[in-house]
């Protein structure tokens, strides 16, 4: 399933949940706060004057400047699309009443985990900084994979909530093993 296909993943919303058939899919993003066609239209409202004085100094015979400020206009869009593609990363769970699939990609589902919905539970580590979230795992007696890594306090507190209610916390850290 590619995730851009999913109705879910092109919600704005962090963490979106949806219940239809006896299944729960959780969608986990991180927070995107400009698109990539809003990342467009700045590239476009900086190319303007930073091209325009580029050429103006050009016509003055200041020619370095022109290609200057293309490369620099080159590797602003090149930042711009990397950390766009960086937030297009998703954590998609599915609940099923007998199995929990966990993917994690791009577009697409690059890795994938599968666990027993009986054996199935959730890990707290409680968070070791008051701005950071409490780390969140699911796990089984072979295998286990942190979810959410990438949100904010209220991100994972509202992830930590919603998977609560579907899965048993078998696990949870005090704040004094952590810091032992």
């Amino acid at each position: 399933m590619h995730y851009h296909t999913h109705p879910l993943a092109r919600e704005n919303r962090v963490i979106s949940c949806n219940e239809a058939d006896r299944e729960i899919v959780i969608v986990v993003k991180p927070n995107h706060s400009a698109t990539w066609h809003q990342n467009l239209w700045l590239l476009a409202a900086l190319a303007v004057p930073s091209l325009g004085a580029g050429i103006g100094f050009a016509l003055l015979g200041a020619w370095p400047i022109l290609p200057l400020a293309g490369l620099e206009l080159t590797a602003l869009a090149g930042a711009l699309y990397w950390v766009n593609w960086k937030l297009e990363y998703r954590h998609v769970i599915y609940l099923k009443d007998d199995i929990v699939t966990i993917d994690k990609g791009y577009f697409v589902p690059k890795r994938s985990w599968h666990f027993i919905r009986a054996d199935a539970a959730l890990r707290v580590t409680p968070e070791t900084h008051p701005w950071q979230g409490p780390e969140l795992c699911v796990h089984d007696r072979v295998s286990e994979t942190p979810i959410g890594d990438f949100l904010n306090r209220e991100e994972s507190l509202e992830l930590l909530t919603l998977l609560r209610k579907q899965l048993p916390v078998r696990t949870h850290s005090s704040a004094s093993a952590i810091n032992a």
